[in-house]
């Protein structure tokens, strides 16, 4: 089985080189595309310079993580544009914040062998420190978005903070295999049978909801999702999207509702967006009363402020 991974960067250099080198352990045949959106740490000569055999896509614009994601892909050839070199038939979608342990690909690849109905599967992402970091969930409800913006311990009882109605699942600190509604996107393993199905990321999605919106396209077409927990990934998570905390948390509610409007209907969207408005007059006030605690300054009471409101208008 050849196998394409596609890594989509920004300004994440340090974090890429190991993500990089991580994956020289890997036995599958491969092939390496990374997407650089305009970095300006220097993170495309590093890969051109330390790593020659991986294909570069030095890009000046920044379309987003789809559109970047969709440009690896294309040159990988799952779609019917022509492309250079062989086509693969797996595709990984890896972020560069990752490293990937000796045989975790090859374990992910060996499950979707051995199951012909599963079309993805993610590994056991791990912190920095070692510890589980929660990478399956349930596709979005009306209550994951109340626990997201009313946390429990905080507006809602603490026994909801990792339940199953905030979208986890407990089977995940255990070490069998188990089916989920989707992974967290920063290592997701697909069959090319299913991208010729479903076809690629939906790239109306700028950043976040991308890949939940893929995995319930592959689940209506009649394909299994799973997590393989003996596949482990360290993930840092946050590399490129902490750059830019205020923009980012907009165009992430964003993309939750262009999710909720693209598969759930006007009703249940409507009841998503009031819930988004209350959580966002909520952290407006608290923004307030951390800023009169002296526990934040201005700017960061101008930022909070200024993304609440334009979450608001969504």
């Amino acid at each position: 089985m050849n196998l394409g991974i596609a890594i989509v960067s920004f300004n994440t250099r340090d974090l890429l080189r190991e993500c990089l080198a991580s994956l020289r352990d890997v036995t599958l045949p491969l092939r390496v595309v990374v997407v650089d959106h305009a970095s300006r740490d220097g993170s495309a000569a590093m890969v051109r310079s330390e790593f020659p055999h991986v294909e570069l896509l030095a890009r000046s614009d920044n379309p987003g993580f789809a559109g970047g994601t969709n440009s690896a892909l294309r040159r990988l050839g799952f779609c019917a544009e022509a492309v250079d070199g062989p086509a693969c038939d797996l595709a990984l979608l890896l972020n560069p914040d990752t490293v990937v342990y000796p045989g975790a690909i090859e374990t992910l690849n060996e499950f979707l062998c051995k199951h012909p109905r599963v079309g993805m599967v993610g590994p056991r992402l791990l912190n920095p420190d070692g510890t589980i970091q929660p990478a399956a969930f349930r596709f979005p409800t009306l209550s994951m978005t109340a626990l997201d913006l009313f946390p429990p311990g905080e507006a809602l009882p603490g026994r909801l903070y990792n339940s199953w109605w905030h979208g986890r699942y407990p089977q995940e600190h255990g070490d069998q295999p188990f089916p989920i509604d989707h992974p967290l996107g920063a290592c997701i393993l697909v069959r090319r049978a299913v991208i010729e199905q479903i076809g690629l990321l939906d790239e109306g999605y700028f950043m976040y909801a991308e890949e939940v919106d893929w995995c319930l396209r592959a689940q209506r077409a009649g394909w299994a999702i799973w997590q393989i927990p003996q596949a482990h990934v360290t993930h840092v998570g946050g590399a490129a999207t902490s750059q830019f905390r205020a923009r980012m948390q907009v165009a992430l509610y964003a993309s939750r509702l262009r999710f909720f409007e693209r598969h759930y209907g006007r009703s249940r969207t409507m009841a998503h967006r009031l819930i988004i408005r209350a959580g966002m007059l909520r952290s407006a006030f608290l923004a307030l009363y951390d800023y009169i605690g002296k526990r934040i300054g201005r700017d960061e009471l101008r930022d909070r402020w200024l993304a609440s409101t334009l979450i608001m208008k969504l």
